[in-house]
């Protein structure tokens, strides 16, 4: 049962306020004097403390309930007080809301407000109390994954991302093939690295290839390597870097990007872990752990003709799907934090200017964003028009308008309905699907997110 602490020298207001609130079902202690009142809040769990605003009667009107209050809130800034007031401490208690207390009346009061009024604030007060409850389950949530595997510095607070990283250590441990899929910026990349710390050939080299870097022509010979004299310019023998990954990590960012070709040749490497150089007949065995990347549909590809299917499912044996920046807002503030140096400080508006805006650049945006303030704020804190923001990316971004109603239809099919999934498969957010459907009247059974 939550509980009201009554501070007020009085004994009959005391003895009043206990009995209207035990009528109401709320437990009231007391307290005759401000000292007793700090002891009981020191040793009880209280949820609404009402005070009185003079405690001697003399002529220094209200300064003993200024300064109870101060001290409550000093060390106990978020309990919500209620001001019980005379006539003559009416000013000092409209000074002391707009510092914070929770509402005043004044005497004698009235009975239905005053009860209404502590029920709602003990509401309230059991909201955030649970709210901190479920803040303090996730920290320990956090801390417990970082204490157990190594997140190579990743910052997050979102649900999303605590399930996501959570996913990513579990899948680790295994050998298959991981696909992370997500928007440019996200952190796929940080993704791929916590896969392979947490890996059973964390010892063993971890190979980064962004394919969408290369040129095609030379893609092949920097994959399975090429023997001296294999094409023009090849004035050496080359370690492709399948080779360079034996016994460890390769990480093709951009999968998406590689040529048919190159395709066919991933495919043969996945399927018996042989391979040629160019300008070679002899096959090279090797032991690699794939873990490929990419921002683009796909199986819309696959639709297209665009990507082999077989080497689709290949390379997504387990996905891991990053959530855009502006699907997790939680993580930008922390992000910011994380990016900004020790000089510097973000105000309040600027904060909300973070919160409020799109991100189509994702982490990565966010990153610059940070680095750029810095250098342009005049003094230690960046303000909103240090941050350059473009206004007209504000909350959700423009999603792709161009998907029609039966992809729309066949991917809520292959998804069961699912619109998380059916959103991620169509690289889109779950809002913009629902509002894609609402557009074609398509209904969906189910609308799990």
């Amino acid at each position: 049962m939550q509980k009201v602490l009554i501070i007020d020298d009085n004994d009959g207001v005391r003895n009043a306020l206990v009995v209207l609130f035990s009528i109401h079902d709320v437990r009231a202690l007391t307290a005759a004097n401000p000292e007793e009142g700090l002891a009981i809040l020191e040793s009880e769990g209280i949820d609404l403390v009402v005070q009185d605003m003079n405690f001697t009667g003399g002529a220094t009107s209200g300064a003993e309930g200024v300064a109870l209050f101060e001290r409550i809130r000093a060390r106990h800034p978020d309990m919500p007080i209620i001001l019980l007031t005379a006539w003559s401490d009416l000013e000092t208690a409209v000074e002391l809301v707009k510092a914070g207390a929770a509402d005043y009346l004044e005497k004698p009061w009235n009975d239905e407000k005053l009860v209404t009024t502590a029920k709602n604030l003990l509401r309230l007060s059991a909201a955030v109390r649970d709210k901190r409850e479920v803040l303090r389950d996730r920290e320990r949530a956090r801390r417990a994954l970082a204490e157990k595997f190594e997140l190579c510095g990743i910052v997050y607070e979102s649900d999303e991302m605590h399930y996501l990283v959570g996913a990513a250590t579990q899948v680790a441990h295994s050998d298959v093939p991981i696909l992370i899929t997500g928007p440019n910026g996200a952190g796929k990349e940080k993704l791929a690295e916590i896969v392979q710390a947490n890996s059973s050939c964390a010892d063993g080299p971890f190979v980064k290839v962004n394919i969408g870097a290369l040129p095609g022509d030379l893609l092949e010979a920097e994959l399975f390597g090429a023997e001296q004299g294999a094409y023009t310019g090849a004035n050496r023998q080359r370690i492709g870097r399948f080779e360079a990954a034996h016994n460890g990590t390769l990480f093709l960012d951009e999968i998406g990007t590689l040529s048919r070709d190159g395709q066919t040749r991933l495919l043969r490497v996945l399927q018996t872990g042989e391979f040629e150089r160019l300008g070679s007949s002899v096959s090279r065995r090797v032991r690699v752990r794939v873990i490929s990347a990419t921002n683009i549909n796909l199986k819309q590809a696959i639709r297209e003709g665009r990507f082999r299917e077989d080497l689709y499912y290949r390379l997504n044996v387990i996905e891991l799907a990053v959530p855009a920046l502006r699907e997790r807002k939680r993580d930008i503030l922390p992000l910011a934090r994380f990016f900004i140096d020790e000089s510097h400080e973000l105000s309040d508006e600027a904060n909300a200017a973070l919160l409020d805006y799109g991100w189509p650049g994702n982490v990565r945006e966010l990153q610059n964003c940070i680095r750029r303030a810095s250098l342009l704020a005049a003094g230690r804190v960046i303000n909103v028009d240090d941050l350059n923001l473009d206004h007209n990316v504000a909350g959700n971004i423009t999603e792709d308008s161009q998907l029609g109603e039966q992809e729309i239809r066949d991917a809520l099919e292959r998804c069961n309905g699912v619109i998380a999934r059916a959103a991620r498969e169509l690289g889109i957010s779950r809002q913009a699907l629902y509002r894609r459907m609402e557009k074609f009247g398509i209904d969906c059974a189910d609308r799990r997110a």
